[in-house]
């Protein structure tokens, strides 16, 4: 057992959120381990963990269908609280014989699109009848976090059925203006394909797909929003352009035609978006791509030149889009992050510069 009895492990937890770290690793040979502003830090006022501990620590929040499923699959997902404090999303698993996991912490209680510093249009997908809306980006890029404020700004504004199906439930929406119904696989439902169907049936307005992981969600969610509802889901790509694709790709080839004509008339709004640390060290904050179909992007999407996405992107921020390069843009003359931070998470590095370097020139002239 060796330092076991010292670790109380609510208290190792709220250590988490006191330390506004995002995630909490418990391995073997290890002492636990924070990421906070995207680095990790052991905890050495806590024991290295033997294999002995991180089972009993892992085991002691699990019920006994999850020790079940931990056991025959070899990972877990689900979602662990603290009454009144915190809410983790959890991966329990396997490594090298021993258990481990990692705990990422879901902020307690509901922040605004706002307080997010999200972009203005991000407002406009929430008021949408019907239809698709994605956002996509990296693992950790706060995709869970921008869904939930959009959810909640349309539980305080529609007078609606909201349906979600999360893997596992993050966020907790209470009945505002709303009913609101979430589902988690696992314990309410068997996939995201079959949820998604049934939520056919279950009347909803809106709709959250928490992953969109194979052909028949992608399909289902597409007729979804075609046929009336308007449906939120993510996907781990990292442009606009990408995540049309993607979605696209997925299909097999003699559908693709079919279903560039349902993207380009379902679509209603892409949000690509990192989450990078500011320059002050002090938090994160949020870049976004922002995509918002016109009758030239739907254009493009039904016929397949989804390369020509990027320059109208470029030229249309009257219409609320934006690249990511202009985000990034905006958060360095803003001070908010170092160009060199900028410059490493731009993926056309000479298309920065030219913001920055025209920007420059500019408020050179203006000082001259």
């Amino acid at each position: 057992m060796g330092d076991r009895m010292d670790i109380d492990f609510a208290d190792l937890l709220m250590e988490v959120v006191s330390r506004k770290a995002s995630d909490l690793h418990v391995s073997a040979g290890a002492h636990p381990t924070i990421r906070v502003r995207g680095h990790l830090t052991p905890l050495e006022n806590y024991p290295k963990l033997s294999g002995m501990d991180t089972r009993e620590i892992i085991y002691s929040i699990l019920n006994g269908d999850q020790r079940q499923r931990l056991e025959t699959h070899w990972q877990l997902d689900f979602a662990y609280s603290i009454p009144g404090h915190a809410r983790f999303r959890v991966n329990a698993y396997f490594q090298r014989g021993a258990i481990g996991a990692a705990f990422r912490l879901i902020p307690f209680g509901l922040s605004s699109i706002d307080e997010l510093g999200l972009p203005a249009a991000v407002h406009d997908f929430t008021r949408r009848p019907r239809g698709f809306v994605l956002v996509t980006g990296p693992t950790g890029s706060g995709k869970s976090t921008t869904l939930a404020a959009m959810i909640d700004e349309i539980n305080r504004t529609r007078e609606e059925h909201i349906m979600t199906i999360e893997d596992p439930i993050e966020f907790l929406h209470g009945h505002k203006k709303c009913l609101v119904n979430q589902r988690e696989l696992g314990s309410d439902a068997q996939s995201f394909s079959e949820a998604l169907k049934a939520a056919l049936r279950q009347d909803p307005d809106v709709i959250l797909v928490g992953e969109m992981r194979d052909l028949e969600t992608i399909s289902t969610a597409l007729t979804a929003a075609e046929t009336g509802h308007l449906v939120f889901a993510t996907l781990h790509t990292q442009d606009t352009a990408q995540t049309i694709d993607r979605v696209i790709d997925v299909f097999p080839a003699h559908q693709q035609g079919q279903v560039r004509v349902q993207m380009s008339v379902a679509l209603q709004g892409i949000l690509t978006q990192q989450l990078l640390p500011t320059a002050d060290g002090s938090g994160r904050v949020v870049a976004c791509e922002v995509l918002v179909p016109n009758p030239a992007v739907r254009n493009l999407i039904r016929e397949g030149k989804t390369h020509q996405i990027y320059s109208v992107l470029q030229t249309s921020s009257a219409a609320g889009m934006q690249t990511m390069d202009a985000s990034l843009a905006t958060l360095v003359r803003e001070g908010a992050i170092s160009q060199r931070l900028a410059e490493s998470r731009s993926s056309t590095p000479e298309e920065l510069n030219r913001l920055l370097g025209g920007q420059h020139l500019e408020m050179g002239r203006q000082a001259a």
